[in-house]
């Protein structure tokens, strides 16, 4: 467990194992947690660093912050965390839903720091062709949350956007009482759910990073959103989408298998 100081927050972060440096970038929950049994596993290849994003839990604000540059700011959070440990060489990236999002925001402004980048089903609704539709909903689950509360909003969001296979395990990530479950929860709902799911991703500037993305899905998440979005991040990019096991969340749900199949497709791009 440490902190790194970077302009306007302390972000903490957690290492595990040796070698090549992987960063885990977590989506809604924000927090380092949801990675934990997932970092032990990849901890046998990599250096894995998971971390907690600026407002986050363990990741403390210091002084204002500018939010309309919030995604900018995520991503360049990314960029000191890789390297302040990985002292210059540049990483695999995993992100996940938001943390997808800034994954590809990550390689865009700091290519110089990325290998290999797998955006697991990212939020970018306007990546996708059905994308209104989604954006509309995501702003009645805010509108939801703002009449009737966050349990409402979040029951309104898990029920419609993933498959069941995910719901056992969102319920049980939103059940705690701890204050910071409460608290991440308002700061994603404020500062993320309607403004990462409306980001705008140029495909002509992503399209020279396309040998170093891995677009990924759920196999479990066909028909929904999020896996719309890697389907068509990958036809714009022409590269393979890999579906993993379990749903939006199977690195949680489907550990193992979804650890050994990530492994075997990024070991199949080293050897490209």
């Amino acid at each position: 467990m440490s902190i790194l100081d970077v302009a306007g927050a302390q972000l903490y972060y957690e290492t595990r194992g040796a070698g090549p440096v992987m960063i885990l970038i977590p989506g809604a929950n924000g927090d380092a947690t949801v990675f934990e049994s997932f970092a032990t596993r990849l901890s046998a290849h990599y250096l894995v660093v998971s971390y907690d994003r600026r407002g986050f839990t363990r990741s403390r604000l210091d002084g204002p912050q500018d939010y309309s540059q919030r995604l900018h700011t995520d991503a360049a959070d990314a960029r000191c965390l890789i390297e302040h440990v990985g002292g210059g060489e540049p990483a695999t990236v995993f992100g996940t839903s938001s943390g997808g999002v800034v994954a590809l925001r990550l390689a865009m402004d700091h290519p110089e720091v990325i290998d290999t980048v797998v955006p697991f089903e990212p939020c970018a609704m306007r990546l996708q062709p059905d994308g209104q539709r989604w954006i509309d909903f995501f702003s009645d689950v805010y509108d939801v949350y703002r009449r009737r509360g966050i349990d409402y909003a979040m029951t309104k969001f898990r029920e419609n956007a993933f498959p069941p296979v995910d719901h056992a395990v969102m319920r049980r990530s939103r059940s705690s009482r701890a204050p910071h479950i409460r608290a991440n929860a308002i700061y994603w709902l404020e500062h993320e759910l309607r403004q990462y799911t409306t980001v705008h991703f140029s495909v002509a500037a992503l399209r020279p990073l396309a040998q170093r993305m891995i677009p990924a899905a759920g196999r479990e998440c066909r028909g929904y959103p999020n896996h719309a979005v890697s389907q068509q991040l990958g036809r714009l990019l022409e590269r393979e989408v890999v579906e993993l096991p379990g749903g939006h969340v199977g690195y949680a749900t489907h550990g193992a298998a979804f650890t050994d199949a990530l492994l075997a497709r990024l070991h199949q791009e080293s050897r490209a």
